[in-house]
């Protein structure tokens, strides 16, 4: 019988999370039925990935790798139905835990949501938040590869200096600027045709009233109000919206899950290539999967962060 490793929620957070908001718990395993299959962790992040170590499942062979959706577990059991195996051609040079990040979810976020949702054209300028995370750094180097000038904030300097080195034609440190409306226009006199929103907050509000007319916003995350207990108010969008003809939308990436090979297949070509390169933050142990949370909410991460279980 095999013994998994889980951290469960003790509490719901109050304002930002502490490692006392958290339980590591141990759970026995069943053996496995017809069709089922055992995974162990390897790698993990919001979004699980597995190896199988045990299968009564045909489609999925004995270490196989997937990515699954089963939380902060070292085990567990499943009919293989909410899985989905690694590309076929997923070269073995390449580390498997960019499943989690630039091949994964995050990279597919930046890809749709580009492509669709800020419907990017050559000659354009973008404009992306967050800028050195999982998200952002990917959003930054499709943009190039689109024929795009993109600009970039990040919260640090060494993010600064990553963000330049991986192909931004502008990028600035958003916690040292006098001023982000001033900051902003001198990285872009002209004003931005799209903005990549990992961040909410005053940054869009600020943001806003530097895009183009018939600029489009594509809304993926507001990290700087997801720890807030008391909700932020104001400044409000809707006049720059109405004279600039703005289109703004938020979406969430599995809107596009009929078209996930697709999107898989465009980034792991363009990484073999290395037209997009990576960074991950690789955190030891599964007993480190709380501080390794706290650590990315606080923007201590470059690129992906993971843990190795």
């Amino acid at each position: 019988m095999v013994v998994a490793k889980a951290w469960i929620l003790k509490k719901h957070f109050d304002g930002f999370p502490k490692t006392s908001d958290f339980d590591l718990k141990k759970i026995e395993l069943p053996d496995l039925k017809d069709g089922e299959l055992l995974l162990e962790s390897v790698f993990l992040s919001v979004d699980p990935y597995m190896r199988i170590v045990e299968s009564k499942n045909p489609t999925f062979a004995v270490g196989a790798f997937v990515v699954g959706n089963k939380g902060w577990r070292t085990h567990f059991i499943s009919d293989g139905k909410d899985l989905q195996l690694l590309p076929s051609n997923w070269p073995e040079s390449l580390p498997k835990s960019l499943a989690l990040g630039t091949v994964g979810m995050p990279g597919l976020t930046a890809y749709f949501g580009l492509l669709e949702v800020c419907k990017m054209k050559p000659g354009e300028t973008v404009l992306v938040n967050a800028a050195a995370g999982a998200v952002g750094s990917v959003v930054g180097q499709l943009a190039k590869i689109g024929g795009c000038k993109v600009v970039g904030c990040a919260g640090s300097d060494d993010k600064v200096a990553y963000l330049k080195k991986i192909g931004f034609d502008e990028a600035f440190n958003y916690k040292t600027v006098k001023s982000l409306d001033e900051a902003l226009s001198k990285a872009s006199p002209d004003g931005y045709d799209c903005f990549f929103d990992n961040v909410g907050g005053e940054f869009a509000c600020v943001a806003i009233n530097q895009m183009k007319k018939y600029g489009r916003i594509a809304v993926c995350g507001a990290i700087s109000q997801y720890n807030d207990s008391v909700p932020q108010k104001g400044p409000y969008l809707q006049l720059p919206m109405i004279l600039k003809e703005l289109q703004m939308e938020g979406f969430i990436v599995s809107r596009w899950n009929h078209r996930r090979e697709e999107g898989l297949q465009a980034l792991l070509k363009w990484v073999v290539e290395g037209k997009v390169k990576y960074h991950e933050q690789v955190t030891e142990g599964f007993e480190n999967m709380p501080v390794a949370f706290m650590g990315m909410l606080k923007g201590e991460n470059l690129g992906k962060a993971v843990v190795k279980v």
